[in-house]
């Protein structure tokens, strides 16, 4: 993992062993090239880049190179091509890559029938120069602060039109077998079934159920027992929660 969050990148060992580079300013594109290539001659087999929004709009990135050479619309003909190189070096790498960007609230001003003018929400708007999501081979959003995610692109037929998910290790190994060539069924299911079996509240493993409607057939028996599994969870915690006997709560100065 590239790192320009401030050391982020180690805050998830718990899910299994990997590396990181950190990357610190200036973000111009050849550092970012610099390390992506670091990581490449290290055998790595997949690259996670958090983020590449720094490429753009972090100190030393592209717009503050611009404003230094002067900020005019000329002198992005010196920094296109560095930019351009930066996009050409994660798409033409040996290794899988996987990139990800900050987002910020997008407005507009507009004016009402009265003529006043008003600021107009657009929704989010990703940080890097426009067009970035047309090189992708996939692209998810996550949409909101349940991690739920939707397909805005998508070359691989896989998630795109599906209702949205959680993104898990089972998402990876369909991508993984899909760039592999070596997608078959058992491969599919599989990989549904370390979804299914990941999920920890009702709700999700409706989104799972309805993001896969070919399967649904061949899913639905492990969607139920996982479903009873969670219910029988619940269940005992609310139990115990009824048996605390009511002396023992006067004890400790609950009424």
């Amino acid at each position: 993992m590239i790192d320009t969050e401030n050391g982020s990148a180690n805050l998830y060992s718990e899910l299994g062993n990997y590396n990181t580079l950190r990357l610190d300013s200036p973000y111009s594109p050849e550092r970012y090239i610099e390390a992506l290539r670091t990581a490449e001659n290290a055998s790595m087999d997949v690259i996670i880049v958090d983020s590449i929004s720094h490429e753009w709009n972090g100190k030393g990135g592209c717009l503050e190179l611009h404003e230094k050479l002067g900020g005019r619309f000329q002198d992005w003909a010196k920094i296109t091509p560095r930019h351009q190189e930066f996009i050409d070096a994660i798409l033409q790498s040996k290794c899988h890559v996987i990139t990800t960007v900050r987002r910020k609230v997008d407005y507009s001003m507009d004016r009402d029938r009265n003529g006043k003018t008003k600021v107009v929400k657009l929704g989010t708007k990703e940080i890097t120069r426009e067009g970035f999501e047309y090189e992708l081979t996939l692209n998810l959003e996550l949409i909101n602060d349940n991690h739920l995610a939707i397909a805005s692109k998508d070359r691989t037929g896989l998630f795109m039109n599906k209702p949205e998910f959680v993104i898990t290790h089972g998402t990876g190994k369909i991508l993984m077998n899909w760039c592999n060539d070596g997608e078959s069924e058992k491969d599919i299911l599989d990989a549904i079934n370390d979804e299914i079996n990941q999920c920890t509240i009702v709700e999700g493993l409706r989104h799972i159920y309805a993001k896969y409607p070919n399967y649904q057939v061949k899913i639905k028996d492990a969607i139920v027992q996982r479903k009873t599994e969670l219910e029988n969870v619940q269940s005992q915690v609310i139990s115990r929660k009824q048996i605390i006997p009511t002396n023992k709560l006067s004890e400790n100065g609950i009424n």
